[in-house]
């Protein structure tokens, strides 16, 4: 979609790839995503169940850092995994100020069962492009999302 937008040339142009680099994500994100809406999680419940799954435990502000959400949508995510009992918290035995979010046994059947179904539907995904496209968009996108020229 083209914008309406009457500013300058830059700006038109760099509105037309945002435009389509956010609808391409929310895209894939939708196609892609199904298997975490049918396991009844919100994307960021799912990525806080991978973050612990390949990272092992972590404190709230670890995990909210690594899913780029503030800290008070990271504790409302944790309540709702913790009602389902996929996560525990845990307070460190050293510093019983710092609160470490641990997967459930349930927990982590369930990401160990999801994950390897939506990495299988992101390749599917990327398939449109070809490796070195493939490439080249992961190198693009850190680019921009870095907000950095040098890389």
């Amino acid at each position: 979609m083209a914008t309406h937008y009457q500013g300058s040339e830059e700006e038109i142009r760099a509105l037309g790839a945002y435009v389509k680099l956010v609808r391409a994500a929310e895209s894939v994100t939708a196609r892609a995503g199904r298997y975490i809406e049918e396991a009844g999680l919100t994307g960021s419940q799912f990525g806080a169940l991978e973050a612990l799954y390949h990272l092992g435990p972590l404190n709230q502000t670890e995990i909210a850092r690594k899913l780029l959400k503030s800290g008070g949508n990271i504790t409302l995510v944790i309540d709702n995994l913790e009602k389902r009992e996929l996560v525990l918290r845990r307070r460190d035995e050293e510093d019983r100020r710092v609160l470490t979010v641990h997967l459930t046994d349930q927990g982590h059947r369930m990401i160990r069962e999801l994950f390897p179904r939506h990495a299988a539907a992101i390749a599917e995904e990327m398939s449109a492009l070809t490796i070195a496209e493939q490439e080249d968009l992961g190198r693009l996108c850190r680019k921009v999302g870095l907000g950095r020229s040098d890389l």
